[in-house]
């Protein structure tokens, strides 16, 4: 009979923690509900029954949105590791066993990155692993980012400037940037050029929110250098196809150039940084089995920044998750 009492227990508190859970990533009672298929009063009960048993507050309540305390933090932080690990069990002794037979692999990405990086890396897991359902999110690296903190999906693929302090950043591919140009243009026959030159035309750019602008205007106003641009379009197809036109030039980032294209190109490694685009994690997050072989199929494919980053960690230069920015 103790043993019976015990084990319901142990199944309760699992259920209050990943309630609890819940609750704290979404920041709301109901949001937690749904996303675990329980009435919103269910999910409050079980937190109010975690939060008698540990004698504490977990949340400070403000209307329909909730926040942890201090010591909401502190059991989030360790109960959460748990409750996806639990959640995650199937999945992780099937590949303890050798098979990865079914479940999902959900990836948020940007329209480059998933015409670009991305093809050969799906087309080999897909190959390897038929049994995972493999769900590509086309999302902005806003959108991508609050996805994954809501954990909406398993990991993010992609190019960071920042590094948020909740997240990894791991690169494992570089391109370098290139001026294109219409093939007759001026500047398309020469071996290099100067910002001076470049800002003589117009340019053709990303919307100015996305980090491509931001790098542009950066550079520019660090040489005292105004620039005009005659058009601004989303996704570098669109903007070869434009700059193909004769309507401007611009300054892309050679991952999108296969070398079919009627352009001119000029490295301008000599003013912008190469560009990094790597695999994005919320820090602390139990990586399924799935995950972890999607970012070991990202290395084969990739290997150049693999092995760079396992040369720096056995030297102790850098940290696996903070080196190789940029």
């Amino acid at each position: 009979m103790a043993a019976s009492q015990q084990i319901h227990y142990k199944q309760n508190r699992l259920k209050q923690l990943r309630a609890f859970c819940h609750a704290a990533r979404t920041g709301s009672v109901s949001a937690a509900a749904e996303k675990i298929f329980l009435s919103q009063p269910t999910v409050s009960l079980q937190i109010q029954a975690l939060e008698r048993e540990l004698d504490t507050v977990l949340f400070e309540r403000r209307g329909p949105k909730i926040r942890l305390t201090p010591e909401g933090e502190l059991l989030y932080e360790l109960a959460q590791p748990l409750v996806e690990g639990m959640d995650k069990l199937h999945e992780t002794f099937s590949v303890q066993c050798g098979r990865i037979d079914q479940g999902t692999l959900d990836i948020a990405a940007g329209e480059s990155t998933i015409l670009y990086i991305l093809p050969e890396p799906v087309r080999r897991f897909v190959d390897q692993y038929p049994g995972i359902e493999l769900r590509l999110h086309n999302v902005t690296g806003r959108d991508g980012l609050a996805m994954l903190r809501a954990d909406e999906v398993d990991l993010a693929v992609g190019s960071l400037m920042e590094v948020p302090d909740d997240v990894t950043y791991r690169p494992v591919v570089t391109y370098g940037p290139v001026l294109i140009t219409p093939q007759e243009h001026p500047l398309a026959n020469k071996r290099d050029v100067t910002l001076a030159e470049i800002a003589e035309y117009g340019l053709i750019l990303p919307p100015r929110h996305l980090s491509t602008w931001r790098m542009v205007d950066l550079v520019f106003r660090q040489h005292n250098l105004s620039y005009k641009v005659t058009l601004e379009a989303g996704g570098w197809e669109v903007i070869k196809k434009y700059v193909e036109l004769g309507l401007g030039i611009s300054i892309v980032t050679d991952v999108c150039l296969t070398g079919k294209e009627a352009l001119g190109r000029v490295p301008l490694e000599q003013y912008f940084p190469r560009r990094s685009y790597g695999i994005v994690l919320r820090r602390g997050k139990f990586l399924s089995a799935q995950t972890k072989k999607f970012q070991e199929i990202l290395d084969q494919v990739y290997p150049e920044a693999a092995a760079h980053v396992a040369r720096q960690q056995r030297s102790g230069d850098v940290d696996w998750e903070d080196g190789l920015l940029g």
